[in-house]
């Protein structure tokens, strides 16, 4: 378990950025310990300021010991196989006085510094107006001042107030009066009421249903003639229902309200059959931009006692091992629509009666999330089309700058071979010639004669210049002979090229790079 460490909130203090030489001016930013104990961490002092000799500390009790010494409440030192602890002077006051020394050395450094403090807040309503216009923010934060300092900030803002100095169309704001830090804070009120989202507009659901959504009327026709308990969840083409026989007729005309005013803002309504673990799954969904979003109403239940009948208690003297129910579940009249349980919006969106609103006042904010969602997930589908496109065009882009260097690689090669049959040529040629050369002095045998024939020949037909130049052939395009020169997938995507090497990309916006 981690010890106990907690921090205190940062202290601020902006006050006029236009006097840089005021030391009021720098933000501060520190951390204060908290010297308040728990019981436990309080009983385990007094144990220890009450001994008259070091006091073991039991390993359990470990935690607690390091939150004390943190507080130098304690000292602690290793005897023997564990920890033993005695109390320090500051142990003792703490004690004493219920506050721990820097507590109170603290305060009175704090209150030591008002009257210097005081001297540098705003003499009037005008400076406190010129501080906060030329705050950054427009807000002011003065850390737990003293209450002469306190006092002339409070008399600057009731000046400002009283004699007009806050500009039109503003409000002036102030927390902290009595405690804690003051906040002083000038606000634009049209630029804060434009900022603000419009509101949601609300959806009326009818007192009578005069002309049922068809789903409505199918739904009622399915009720028949049950008594307590409306359950139409496993019923295809209704609305799944599951309330009590007196809240019927609200929950049709809150469904009535819901699904005739998505048709006119242009959404379809539809019922849907599932099988879900060879299970049918009936479900009303609301279909937005494309995305099918489940509804189901429910009623919610109290868990009360419950009462054992006559039956069930002669089932259990019959046989004492049975069991009776300890709790039943009855319907409170509080109705939920949402997403029905057990789909995969279940915790998503589900809006229900309460102690501060109906359900029927929740409506618009019901279709009004689900736009939201609908409008969020097409967002992300475009998002995700576009970096999938900007992937495919990489991919392609990678593979014909692979091809390039391919065609590059080849060409240079039989360049290379070129020259150097070249070469060769030339040397068997000039060894020809030589070797006639040598033959002129004397008499060349018939085999020999014959051999130089064959050499002459064999360089014509090497020496790329005895015809006419021409660009070689490309090498095949296929990702075997690619492999080497593209990174990643090779069937990432579609191949673009054909069997016979061309470009032909499947996608047209792929730019062409052959």
């Amino acid at each position: 378990m981690e010890p106990e460490r907690v921090t205190g909130s940062a202290l601020r203090l902006l006050i006029d950025p236009t006097l840089v030489a005021c030391p009021q001016l720098v933000e501060v930013e520190t951390k204060l310990v908290k010297y308040t104990l728990t019981e436990q961490q309080a009983d385990m002092l007094r144990q220890v300021a009450a001994a008259s000799s070091a006091v073991r500390i039991a390993p359990k009790s470990s935690n607690t010991a390091w939150a004390l010494e943190q507080r130098g409440l304690i000292k602690r030192s290793w005897r023997g196989s564990g920890h033993v602890a005695v109390v320090t002077s500051d142990g003792r006051y703490f004690l004493k006085h219920g506050k721990h020394p820097k507590e109170v050395q603290a305060e009175k450094d704090r209150l030591a510094g008002d009257a210097e403090q005081a001297e540098r807040a705003p003499s009037d309503g005008a400076e406190l107006i010129a501080r906060l216009q030329s705050a950054t923010t427009g807000k002011l934060t003065v850390p737990d001042p003293g209450s002469r300092t306190r006092g002339r900030w409070r008399a600057a803002y009731y000046d400002a107030l009283h004699h007009g100095h806050v500009p039109g169309k503003h409000k002036l704001r102030w927390t902290g009066r009595q405690r804690g830090d003051c906040v002083l804070t000038l606000v634009d009120e049209e630029a804060e009421k434009a900022a603000q989202p419009p509101p949601v507009p609300t959806i009326d659901v009818p007192d009578v249903l005069d002309r049922p959504h068809q789903l409505v009327r199918a739904t009622r026709k399915a009720l028949g003639r049950s008594k307590a308990v409306v359950d139409t969840r496993g019923t295809p083409e209704t609305i799944p229902l599951h309330v009590s026989r007196e809240q019927a007729d609200r929950t049709l005309r809150i469904v009535h309200a819901l699904l005739t005013e998505a048709e006119s803002r242009g959404y379809q309504v539809e019922t849907r059959t599932d099988l879900h673990r060879g299970q049918a799954i009936h479900q009303m969904v609301i279909v937005i931009r494309g995305h099918a979003f489940p509804l189901a109403i429910t009623e919610q239940t109290t868990k009360v006692l419950h009462e054992p009948n006559a039956q069930e208690i002669r089932q259990q003297q019959r046989s004492p091992w049975t069991r009776v129910p300890k709790y039943d579940h009855e319907f409170n009249g509080r109705l939920e629509l949402g997403a029905p349980a057990g789909s995969w919006y279940q915790h998503s969106y589900t809006y229900r009666d309460s102690a501060r609103w109906t359900l029927e006042s929740r409506l618009g904010h019901l279709l009004h999330d689900r736009e939201q969602r609908a409008a969020a997930a097409e967002h992300r589908q475009q998002e995700e089309e576009l970096r999938k496109a900007e992937q495919r065009r990489r991919w392609y882009a990678a593979v014909a700058q692979a091809r390039e260097r391919q065609v590059e690689q080849h060409r240079a090669k039989v360049l290379v071979e070129q020259v150097e049959a070249r070469h060769r040529a030339d040397e068997i040629r000039a060894f020809c010639r030589a070797a006639r050369t040598r033959a002129d002095g004397a008499s060349a045998a018939a085999g020999e004669l014959e051999w130089l024939r064959w050499a002459e020949a064999y360089a014509d037909r090497i020496d790329p210049l005895c015809a006419p130049l021409a660009t070689p052939p490309d090498p095949p395009a296929s990702r075997e002979a690619l492999r080497e020169l593209l990174q990643g997938d090779l069937y990432a995507h579609p191949w673009p090229f054909d069997s016979k090497g061309r470009w032909t990309p499947p996608n047209e916006e792929v730019t062409q790079h052959t």
